[in-house]
């Protein structure tokens, strides 16, 4: 079995150790959990521009083949209508500096506003392998396949 890789965490937030510093919540988890790191509630309207809202912490990845992404939490989206407003984050492996979650509220106007309470789990930050293929430039494809450059829709059921 591979070994796990080390991801150096640096806390930028101290409230991270009654809260939960980064960590998988089951044996099973893809993810950690993100803590809203603010000093009051927020509130986001409807319709309202993103929020940034710090987790607490920085990572280095340093390794090239990995990456880390931030995604929403299902239940908040679900239930709440909280979303992250750039649909999922992407940390680099050289990205050093504090982690981020772009918040917004998708309820329609007129809906309820999400209350951000400092310290709730907002979003999650999930790690993942990264190839980095080389490109190999042509004037045409080595094979023709039936779909050739058929886009939206193009196979069938996308319109």
């Amino acid at each position: 079995m591979p070994s796990e890789p080390t991801i150096e965490l640096k806390i930028l937030d101290p409230r991270l150790a009654a809260w939960g510093l980064p960590a998988y919540q089951s044996a099973s988890a893809a993810a950690i959990d993100l803590h809203a790191c603010v000093d009051a509630p927020l509130t986001l309207a409807p319709g309202a521009p993103a929020v940034l809202v710090p987790a607490g912490f920085a990572i280095f990845i340093r390794d090239p083949f990995l990456c880390a992404v931030i995604l929403p939490r299902s239940g908040l989206g679900h239930k709440q209508g909280l979303v992250l407003g750039n649909g999922a984050g992407l940390i680099d492996a050289d990205y050093q500096g504090p982690i981020m979650a772009s918040l917004v509220n998708r309820n329609p106007p007129g809906g309820p506003p999400v209350v951000i309470e400092p310290g709730a789990r907002i979003a999650q930050m999930m790690f993942l392998p990264v190839v980095r293929p080389s490109f190999a430039e042509v004037e045409a494809f080595t094979d023709e396949t039936t779909r050739g450059a058929g886009g939206f829709g193009s196979t069938g059921g996308g319109a």
